[in-house]
């Protein structure tokens, strides 16, 4: 089993240009489906996610095709609506093809989807909204067997008691296929959601209000195939960020918009970073060992990202005083805490809420990835402990880091990979 070798301790220094963002371009890939034809998309990260979305899209007849971070996508060859389970299983996002497929055929029939374990994520939401649009949806035994009613489908006010991103971007695709006006009431607001809108408009979706908690869309127009570059992923751009202030160094991203990163930047700041930004790029500084800051609670979008929460408590844990977390998205993201504790972290539980006193300088040891972020925490970690750490289950990182080591030693940090 592979695993990172990293002897922490240096510091980090350097310019990285951010690849394209994973939870923006597995729902374009997804939203290729609705326009007949070849579209490209350029920015596509080369990542184990992407690959089994693009595995998925062949299994349903479209021919797809990388070059570099190009990505070709031919849909006028679909002939399928099922997606077996072994694919579903792969990732989470998968659920996404509801939607697309039932705005391009019809019909749809899917597993549950798989990804990482993070406690409760239920689809009742995507599930509800589609029935509200006019889907018949079967569920037995795991599997989900949605089609079109008798009346079809038509687009109309959908109201989600939360804004759960994978319902929003489900909804958008399903609308593109229904006669009418479909407006998302308390939608989600991330940054992704607003690119997935820059694709669906490239390709002729009459789409305006990504970004707000209001969506409108009006569906079953004729749609025709595009040329899109995704934007850079925010969650890379505040690991990379993470990594220098932990380890010390001067870092520089660049392809990624600040505004995105507002909440995570803000906290850096607080425990002693020094952050300049430009239109497209952030610049880190970080001279010491960090301090506490006042509790960083996860919340929706503009608030503090669930994705970055391990990812800035590692770098904490090697700090100095006491700051606390309360996870507020999901119910199951504290795994990475006890492979953390083996490096020396001093983090207590109560719930969702974790205290993390920081210890000024963390051990190296060996330890196992539990998910993707919470491997890439683990990895922050050791680029600012002492001795040698060794990260195992680099599946989980694969699924949302393209090249995680090779951009490492890049500006710096002493990594590779071990077979």
């Amino acid at each position: 089993m592979s695993c990172y070798e990293i002897k922490g301790g240096r510091p980090l220094f350097g310019a990285l240009a951010i690849h394209g963002a994973k939870n923006s371009v597995l729902p374009i890939l997804a939203a290729c489906l609705l326009a007949p034809g070849q579209s490209v998309l350029h920015n596509c990260p080369d990542l184990s996610d992407v690959s089994a979305t693009l595995d998925i899209l062949r299994l349903l007849g479209c021919q797809a095709e990388r070059e570099g971070d190009t990505v070709t996508i031919d849909t006028s060859t679909l002939d399928r609506w099922n997606v077996p389970e072994r694919l579903m299983r792969e990732m989470r996002s998968s659920v996404i093809f509801l939607g697309a497929l039932l705005a391009r055929l019809g019909t749809a029939e899917l597993s549950y989807p798989g990804g990482c374990e993070l406690g409760s994520r239920p689809i009742d939401l995507h599930l509800s909204a589609l029935r509200s649009l006019g889907a018949e949806i079967l569920e037995d035994q795991g599997a989900l067997c949605c089609r079109s009613c008798r009346q079809g489908l038509r687009g109309r006010e959908i109201c989600l008691s939360i804004p759960s991103v994978g319902a929003t971007e489900n909804i958008m695709l399903a609308a593109c296929g229904c006669p009418g006006v479909t407006t998302i009431v308390g939608a989600a607001q991330e940054p992704e959601i607003l690119d997935l809108q820059g694709f669906l408009q490239a390709i002729g979706v009459r789409v305006s209000g990504a970004g707000t908690a209001s969506i409108s869309i009006e569906g079953g127009l004729p749609l025709h195939p595009a040329e899109y570059r995704v934007m850079g992923d925010r969650i890379a751009a505040a690991t990379y960020l993470c990594g220098a202030a932990a380890a010390t160094g001067e870092v520089e991203v660049s392809g990624i918009a600040p505004d995105t990163l507002a909440a995570v930047l803000s906290c850096l700041e607080e425990a002693g970073c020094e952050i300049h930004t430009g239109p497209d790029r952030i610049a880190l500084t970080s001279g010491g060992p960090l301090h506490s800051i006042r509790p960083v609670r996860t919340a929706p979008y503009p608030g503090f990202p669930t994705d970055a929460q391990a990812i800035l408590m590692a770098a904490l844990a090697g700090g100095e005083g006491s700051t606390l977390f309360v996870e507020n998205i999901f119910d199951s993201r504290y795994r990475h805490v006890d492979e953390l504790r083996r490096m020396g972290a001093d983090i207590q539980l109560a719930g969702r809420a974790a205290m993390v006193s920081g210890v000024r300088r963390l051990h190296g040891a060996a330890v196992r990835s539990t998910d993707l972020r919470g491997g890439a925490a683990l990895v922050i970690a050791a680029l600012g402990a002492e001795g040698t750490t060794r990260v195992s289950e680099l599946r989980h990182i694969r699924r949302g880091y393209q090249a995680l080591d090779k951009n490492l030693r890049l500006l710096g940090a002493e990594i590779r990979e071990l077979p």
